[in-house]
């Protein structure tokens, strides 16, 4: 048997980190978890009780292929209470989480060929799904000087040997926390709008942010896609469920290749999630601990060493630049790993190209984890 070319993608480091952090564990040794986005926190208990419920009453068979209508028509008033948005529940597409949400809309939008804008560093899943598929990941090297985000006057640059057919924008992004403002979210919809470029939001980490509120890019454009998640916010990383808004043109389009990938998503995972809004008050509990984690290590990680940080304006990342201490974060990383028991994981899994020069730790655990890890990274580097 031989693997498909297409499967020939990069890994994705993270989970290796994890697993060399489970091997560590198994062999008896302690590891403080600071590489993996997963909130520390379980699933609100409202969702837990809607989950015990839906399992005595319902026979948990398949939903139709868009999702719960009663889900959709939730998620429809959540943009309306939260961003004032006006969203037809039609054209809300409930996913096996937020990676569906990726693979759908790139299926859907892209034809093999097609190139797709991405800020590098981001999300490795978006460039190796995008490659998966034949598109064209388009990296746009964004650093500090441009707050980690595309822009514009980038895109024109990237479309220099071919058109873009589309960009895909995240805020707060991961690895950085780097959000975008209404300015520049208006100035990149315009850009794309202008040249028919399809633009695709990823809102995941909307309500774990710091200072500022994130926008979703449906102020921006009616045409945008938006993609969601319960993972982050909401603590539900294993229940595996997200959702998308498409526009209404895109929506059969959307709904034929889920019901032939997935047939429907998870059903006991969408009455749980009918719960999820009424949560607030408990999820906001978590976002403070996320807070204060970071406000720790913006204070303790310089006293190691580290301490030319992205902007960390959201989400639960520290993205830092350690090119004084390695230009091999692999490396630096699982030397943190062996001699401290601090998991982090190294940069060139959301940059190829200058990946080796920084290291992401993400502070979805527990503040105790939070002040040990910054400790022991001191005792290391000083």
């Amino acid at each position: 048997m031989k693997p498909s070319t297409r499967s020939n993608i990069s890994p994705f480091i993270v989970m290796e980190v994890m697993a060399a952090a489970a091997a560590r564990e198994v062999a008896g040794g302690d590891v403080l978890h600071l590489e993996v986005g997963q909130p520390s926190t379980g699933a609100p208990r409202g969702v837990i009780e809607a989950a015990q419920r839906a399992l005595r009453e319902d026979r948990i068979g398949y939903t139709l292929a868009l999702g719960l209508p009663e889900l959709r028509q939730r998620i429809a008033r959540h943009y309306l209470e939260q961003y004032r948005q006006m969203v037809n529940p039609e054209c809300i597409v409930i996913t096996t989480g937020s990676s569906a949400g990726f693979l759908l809309s790139f299926l859907a939008l892209f034809d093999p060929g097609g190139r797709v804008a991405i800020a590098s560093p981001g999300y490795p899943a978006y460039r190796n799904i995008l490659q998966v598929l034949n598109i064209e990941p388009v990296l746009v090297p964004c650093t500090a000087d441009n707050g980690f985000q595309p822009t514009p006057e980038q895109l024109v640059l990237a479309a220099r040997d071919a058109p873009l057919d589309g960009l895909l924008v995240a805020s707060p992004a991961n690895p950085t926390g780097s959000m975008i403002d209404e300015a520049q979210f208006r100035a990149l919809a315009g850009h794309c709008r202008a040249r028919n470029m399809a633009l695709i939001s990823d809102e995941i980490y909307h309500g774990v942010t710091y200072g500022k509120a994130a926008h979703t890019a449906l102020e921006f454009d009616g045409n945008a896609v938006i993609i969601n998640s319960f993972s982050k916010y909401f603590s539900m990383t294993g229940w595996r469920l997200g959702w998308m808004i498409v526009p209404e043109a895109m929506l059969r389009a959307v709904e034929r290749i889920s019901q032939n990938l997935f047939i429907s998503p998870p059903t006991l995972s969408q009455y749980a999630a009918l719960a999820a809004f009424d949560c607030h008050d408990e999820l906001k509990r978590n976002v403070a601990v996320y807070a204060a984690n970071r406000e720790l290590l913006l204070r303790e990680l310089p006293k190691a060493g580290i301490s030319r940080f992205a902007p960390a304006d959201g989400a639960f990342y520290l993205y830092t630049d350690v090119s004084h201490l390695t230009q091999d974060s692999e490396e630096f990383c699982r030397r943190m790993l062996a001699e401290t028991g601090v998991a982090a994981t190294p940069g060139v899994d959301f940059d190829p190209a200058k990946g080796h020069q920084f290291v992401r730790f993400s502070f979805a655990g527990s503040t105790e984890v939070m002040a040990k890890a910054a400790a022991r990274l001191k005792d290391w580097l000083t």
